[in-house]
């Protein structure tokens, strides 16, 4: 009994490279060095997903009232406004790609980025192009080759 217990033990020490077992070091690796970065890349989720809830108030308290002032042109602050919520959804989707490491959630974040540089002023109409291909590209990409049912 004793003999089969150090057996064990040295097994688990030793590597067998036909086996690919890992060693003490490659376990010890994963365990902590591992878990402290999945905890490290948690409270970053948490810090972009507060962060994004603040600047969704600041969107709703600062933004919208522009919308009903006569002084600023409507279309500047409705542009400004899709920009941020667009921001806003960028920030929660890398939240959501930091704690669960999906593809799709990698793919939603380019696909808003692309979205938000569509609206800004300065875009030339090759750019506009060029996003709209990239945009359907992904789109058709996350809703036909990714595993999973689309939402």
């Amino acid at each position: 009994m004793a003999e089969d217990k150090e057996k064990e033990e040295a097994k688990e020490k030793t590597v067998d490279a036909s086996s690919g077992g890992e060693t003490i070091v490659e376990r010890w690796l994963e365990r902590y060095i591992g878990n402290g970065i999945h905890i490290f890349l948690s409270v970053l989720a948490v810090l972009i997903l507060i962060a994004a809830i603040i600047t969704a108030y600041d969107t709703v308290v600062r933004d919208f009232p522009k919308l009903w002032q006569s002084a600023t042109s409507e279309y500047l602050a409705l542009q400004q406004i899709i920009e941020n919520i667009l921001l806003i959804a960028i920030a929660a989707e890398l939240g959501i790609l930091l704690l669960f490491h999906r593809t799709s959630a990698a793919i939603e974040v380019v696909i808003f980025i692309i979205a938000r540089k569509m609206v800004t002023p300065g875009v030339t109409s090759l750019d506009l192009i060029l996003c709209a291909a990239a945009l359907s590209g992904l789109v058709v990409m996350r809703f036909y080759y990714l595993p999973g049912k689309p939402k």
